[in-house]
């Protein structure tokens, strides 16, 4: 039976950069310097203006795509670093625990490099407006597979294709960071025509290469073309992301006055009432219900750590096996997995659906819709006519700047330029491009 080993999932080998070994820094790993890489790019700065939960949220307490990510990456950095110091016989001699931290925190601050703006909402209006019957005429000429790209569009994919493509070295390894950390960033390490079960994928058409080549050099476990088990520490990356959003999420919702302080409190308490100064904080008129929140969120997110590094260590052997298909949150002891799925179950019963954030999302649809309406006709228009495009769409095209493609272009190519301009927007200029554009702008 195939098992993964340690060894090969620990690659610090560059993707694009495979003959130019990294020259050794004092005190800076290849690892560090994929976090480095990462947080000083453009897209991971976008984050900072992209909706979390809450678009165009006025609160400035509240998360964005950049907070989270970096949350998230603390936490993945722990979850590596305690769970390498478990296993930390069986790593190979030239790998640390706190190696293994790096490549954690790597894979968490990408995580959601590729979202749309607009949060889930976004990417659920790119996916409706290439499904829709309407729009059935944008995809002719283009492969099932290729459409299917469009129609399922993720995030996750769009994330991939960034930091291996788009972002520094164009085309030629993107940010070119270690195998590693990219097999442990793919959550989904299959591409679009593998989505029957999961409904998410991490890889478009487009970097089904690279995909198969990251793979095949930490040696992930194949099971059909295209597909592969995952890397053991994407779970881990994954149950970072988990324990962020199911508590985050509702701190938030406090600071939105959609939850009370009594009902996140009641929630979360189990998570964290074994801590001696626990009663003493909570109870306390001297202390307001903001930091009585910050306390407890940061008891619940350690204890929730403990946990998770138990139930690892518990599967580990699956895993390595590939032979472990479930989220380590739902494998783990009922006094962690209880609470952090009632914050879910919460979330989604009143905070995912409170008004405001219903006609926000809403409009997200039409803002996103007119946006794909203009760039999509415009490509088309000039790939397959050329010459005699008509004045607007040469106008569209121009916004687009060297990335616009050109008559003769591949068309499923031209299309990927478009989302890739319009998932690399901001919320804000989403909606001041989409106002402009459908004649509502100032």
């Amino acid at each position: 039976m195939n098992k993964m080993k340690w060894e090969d999932l620990l690659s610090p080998k560059r993707f694009g950069a495979e003959t130019s070994p990294d020259q050794s820094e004092p005190g800076r790993t290849s690892f560090h310097k994929d976090c480095d890489r990462i947080t000083f790019s453009s897209s991971f700065r976008r984050l900072g203006k992209k909706t979390q939960v809450h678009p165009l949220a006025q609160n400035d307490h509240v998360h964005t795509r950049l907070t989270h990510s970096l949350e998230v990456a603390s936490v993945g950095r722990s979850l590596g670093i305690r769970c390498g110091e478990k296993i930390k016989d069986r790593l190979p001699k030239d790998i640390h625990p706190t190696h293994v931290g790096q490549i954690l925190q790597a894979a968490c601050l990408s995580h959601d490099i590729g979202n749309p703006p607009f949060g889930h909402a976004g990417e659920e209006a790119i996916k409706s407006w290439f499904s829709h019957p309407s729009n059935a005429h944008i995809l002719e000429g283009l492969s099932v597979a290729h459409q299917d790209d469009f129609k399922n569009f993720e995030g996750n994919a769009q994330g991939f294709r960034l930091l291996t493509r788009l972002e520094y070295n164009i085309n030629e390894g993107g940010m070119r960071l270690t195998y590693a950390s990219l097999a442990s960033m793919l959550k989904y390490p299959w591409t679009s025509m593998e989505i029957k079960k999961t409904k998410k994928f991490s890889c478009f058409q487009s970097e089904k290469e690279f995909l198969n080549r990251i793979a095949i050099d930490v040696k992930l476990i194949k099971t059909d073309e295209n597909l592969y088990r995952r890397h053991p520490l994407a779970y881990l990356a994954e149950a970072a992301d988990d324990i962020c959003y199911r508590i985050l999420d509702l701190e938030d919702a406090h600071e939105m006055k959609i939850l009370s302080f009594n009902e996140i409190k009641e929630l979360l308490e189990g998570l964290c009432d074994k801590d001696s100064h626990y009663k003493e904080i909570v109870d306390s008129m001297n202390v307001s219900n903001r930091r009585k929140l910050s306390f407890i969120r940061a008891k619940a997110i350690g204890r929730a750590v403990e946990g998770i590094v138990d139930t690892f260590i518990k599967n580990h052997d699956a895993i390595m096996l590939g032979a472990f298909h479930k989220e380590l949150i739902s494998e783990s002891d009922t006094q962690i997995k209880n609470p952090l799925d009632q914050a879910k179950k919460l979330s989604k019963e009143k905070v995912f659906d409170e008004p405001r954030k219903i006609e926000l999302e809403i409009g997200c649809y039409t803002a996103i819709g007119i946006l794909l309406e203009a760039f999509c006709s415009a490509v088309r228009e000039q790939v397959i006519s050329g010459e005699n495009i008509t004045y607007k769409s040469s106008r569209v095209l121009a916004m687009m700047g060297l990335n616009a493609p050109k008559k003769g272009d591949d068309l499923y190519q031209s299309f990927l330029k478009v989302t890739d301009y319009i998932s690399g927007m901001t919320d804000n200029y989403a909606s001041h491009m989409a106002k402009q554009i459908g004649g509502m702008g100032s």
